[in-house]
């Protein structure tokens, strides 16, 4: 197709589907509340869906309803044919066959297979929401304590998306066959490690599901805000090693995003078992308590509610937030607790007479405010957010968007239903498909101006808008050569000079190998895209739709790279290789070496010596093994991509793109 085509599509094509999990409610997407302990649960996506209305409430603009409080309302998704529109990607017959070649059977292949990888994340999902397990949350409700996505609930602003972040991360283990919440109170059931996402590392034998910490993005009194609230039914809320990069990694997303933080506070502090995985490294406990230092002084306000204990090191998180509010009866605050202090003293106190609410808000002044309850607590929390002034503080206009500058033309929704997105990849990670036909199904209107479309084929660059956000794409379609390499680097400056966002959908199995293409230059040429990448300073997101192997992940803004936020699909492969690659490479190695000793190696012993490299890199490249260590901010569903993006966008360009800001590197010619 090129990219002069424009064909108008049928009215009843522009259809925006939501996952079958949301429903519609009062004029916003919402979940069922009757879930209220399970509120929360899509791990980088959204608890609390964002839909189109949840942008607009025409009705009543004051409502609380609408995704932010704004002193007119915003319009609805509208196509406005008065001014020039982009080339589509079409619905006519031939560009359908172009974006969507597969017979019927194959796709219904895809649909299904999509549609059971989806199952087992929502059902995966299910299980970390309920924490430790049914014994440790009836002892947290015996304490009249809320559980963590239930605070959260109460919370953000009624009727607005919450984007819960790596939901799945702590959970190294699965056994779909169990029925239960697990037999372990505190939620660390062990598994067999027999799935191929599991872990055969023994410090990894122990799940901490979602890393015993709840982190996401939501909006509270019409202003968006990184939630960070500790699972106290997860041993206690103690920090294993992932908690603590849970943690620091919602403060980073938190910093460079410039929203406010809010720390839930009801953790016993590191967890000594592995004090040595948590305590002394740059990157451990104390960085919480840095970043803290660091963005209050950058003017991103830190506020705490203590809603339990807040032990140790972890009693400097409300001390160093901005305002800090203590729940009474159950939120307590000391550096060292009643046994440690009768063991160093002798002075035998109790845990209220030492750290409790009433003696930090009205004797230490450790605390600014005293709650009667958690939702005092949370209602508090959200006076304070309404007064901190982020409007003047980031430079906001008067069009009355609280911290997201969304287009308040509205949007189109796309000629192709979203809800096949999860269908297109096929069934083989080895066959190819068009990445048009996921363009197509993502962006708005189903336009795209796509940038050098005849050169360097097997990627594809243009430019595109979802939910109204404008962003520059840069999409895989096959290895990465010279051309295709150099083709993205343009692009990235094109939109580093344009003050673009840009958007990396991965699905690459690396640069293309041989002495043809090392005598041509693959090395320099991919070392410009991997040095334009490095160099630009707009925000960059990632989605991995497929495979996400060796340089290519490097070239295409992984973890590395520093993506404001990087989501995977339940499909993606991520690995330094495919598992037959390396097994072949290693395998080659071990004869070699076999047989300059004089000996023979049989097939039977090859066969034997590559079985468990198979097995390890297919454990190890999966999407769960990959969330599981946080090398992602979530799995999302393929059908909520439209809508987890469209966020993300919207609060990466918080802090506005400046166009001519980056400053590239040496391109070696």
């Amino acid at each position: 197709m090129t990219a002069s085509a424009v064909v108008v599509a049928s009215a009843a094509a522009r259809v925006m589907t939501l996952s079958s999990s949301l429903r519609r409610r009062g004029g916003s997407a919402l979940l069922d509340r009757a879930s209220a302990s399970a509120a929360a649960g899509r791990c980088g996506t959204l608890a609390r869906p964002l839909s189109s209305d949840a942008y607009c409430n025409d009705s009543d603009p004051s409502s609380s309803s609408s995704l932010f409080d704004r002193p007119y309302p915003m319009p609805s998704p509208q196509i406005d044919h008065s001014i020039h529109r982009p080339p589509t990607l079409s619905s006519s017959t031939s560009a359908r066959h172009k974006l969507d070649p597969r017979d019927e059977t194959t796709r219904d292949a895809s649909a299904r297979t999509a549609a059971s990888q989806v199952a087992r994340l929502n059902s995966r999902l299910a299980r970390v929401r309920s924490g430790g397990g049914e014994r440790a949350v009836r002892r947290h409700r015996e304490r009249n304590k809320m559980l963590p996505r239930e605070r959260i609930d109460a919370l953000v602003d009624p009727g607005t998306p919450f984007l819960e972040l790596s939901a799945l991360a702590g959970m190294y283990n699965w056994n779909d066959d169990d029925n239960d919440d697990g037999d372990d109170s505190d939620g660390s059931d062990s598994g067999d490690g027999s799935e191929a996402e599991g872990s055969i590392d023994p410090q990894e034998s122990m799940n901490v599901p979602s890393g015993a910490i709840i982190t996401g993005i939501g909006i509270i009194s019409g202003t968006p805000c990184v939630v960070i609230g500790n699972d106290a039914t997860v041993k206690g809320g103690t920090y294993h090693p992932i908690t603590v990069k849970k943690h620091l990694r919602a403060q980073e997303i938190a910093l460079e995003n410039r929203l406010p933080c809010v720390y839930l506070v009801d953790s016993g502090g590191a967890y000594l078992p592995r004090q040595s995985e948590v305590f002394p490294d740059r990157d451990h406990f104390g960085r919480i308590f840095y970043n803290q230092a660091r963005m209050s002084a950058a003017n991103v306000p830190q506020i705490a509610a203590v809603c339990g204990s807040c032990t140790a090191g972890g009693a400097y998180v409300p001390a160093m937030s901005d305002e800090t509010i203590i729940v009474r009866g159950n939120g307590t605050i000391f550096l060292g607790g009643p046994p440690l202090v009768r063991a160093a003293t002798g002075e035998v106190v109790s845990a209220e007479e030492l750290g409790g609410a009433e003696v930090h808000a009205t004797v230490s002044g450790v605390a600014d405010h005293l709650a009667e309850d958690e939702r005092d607590a949370m209602r508090i929390v959200r006076d304070i957010v309404s007064n901190l002034n982020r409007e003047a503080v980031d430079g906001i206009g008067g069009d009355g968007i609280t911290g997201l500058n969304l287009n308040p033309k509205g949007w189109d929704e796309p000629l192709y239903p979203p809800s096949e997105l999860g269908s297109i990849v096929p069934v083989d990670p080895k066959r190819p498909f068009d990445v048009r036909a996921i363009l197509a199904r993502l962006l708005d209107g189903s336009r795209f101006h796509e940038f050098k479309s005849n050169y360097g084929k097997t990627i594809v660059c243009g430019f595109g808008a979802i939910l109204g956000q404008k962003v520059g794409i840069i999409a895989n379609n096959g290895v990465l050569f010279s051309e295709s390499s150099l083709k993205a680097a343009h692009f990235v400056e094109l939109c580093s000079q344009r003050g673009v966002p840009l958007l990396f959908l991965q699905n690459i199995t690396g640069f293309m190998i041989g002495r043809r293409y090392e005598h041509g230059g693959i090395a320099k040429d991919g070392a410009k895209l991997v040095t334009a990448v490095a160099s630009s300073n707009v925000p960059k997101l990632t989605l991995i739709v497929g495979g996400s192997y060796g340089a290519g992940n490097y070239g295409m803004c992984g973890r590395s790279y520093g993506p404001r936020f990087l989501y995977t699909w339940p499909n993606a492969r991520i690995g330094v290789m495919g598992g037959e690659q390396a097994a072949g490479v290693l395998a080659a190695v071990q004869r070699d070496a076999v047989e300059s000793k004089g000996e023979t190696w049989s097939d039977e012993e090859e066969d034997e010596f590559r079985k468990p490299i198979l097995d390890k890199y297919e454990r190890e490249s999966t999407s769960y093994y990959s969330t599981a260590r946080l090398w992602d901010d979530g799995i999302i569903d393929p059908a909520d991509t439209r809508q987890v993006l469209g966020m993300s966008l919207a609060i990466a360009r918080r802090r506005g793109c400046v166009p001519n800001e980056t400053k590239f590197g040496v391109f070696r010619m």
